[in-house]
């Protein structure tokens, strides 16, 4: 998977890389949802696509620096968020299971 596909500008692209960008994208690709999603409703918002997508783009982002790069830097920079945006998927999906259950409870 380091064995370089082709070059680019100078930067040898592997299929590690590849991993890394598309978990960049999806990292970086969440705040445009979240942007689009508060334009929509006129109010900050967070949907959960957000959580999903800032979920993916960790773990493929350390994928990336655990076996592509084995750098502890980016490890370490994507464990947490990675945890984070875990907690606060399992907090939005049990909100919206209980406002589910409970007709009187905020939307």
């Amino acid at each position: 998977m380091n064995d370089p596909f082709f070059v680019l500008f100078g930067v040898s692209v592997t299929a590690w890389k590849l991993v890394g960008y598309l978990g960049v994208g999806l990292f970086s690709g969440r705040w445009f949802v979240q942007m689009w999603v508060s334009r929509h409703h006129g109010r900050p918002v967070m949907p959960s696509l957000f959580w999903y997508m800032s979920i993916a783009g960790s773990f493929l982002l350390l994928s990336y620096f655990i076996w592509g790069k084995n750098d502890s830097v980016g490890i370490l920079s994507n464990l947490f968020p990675a945890g984070v945006a875990s907690y606060n998927l399992f907090l939005d999906l049990t909100h919206r299971r209980n406002s589910l259950n409970d007709p009187a409870a905020e939307p």
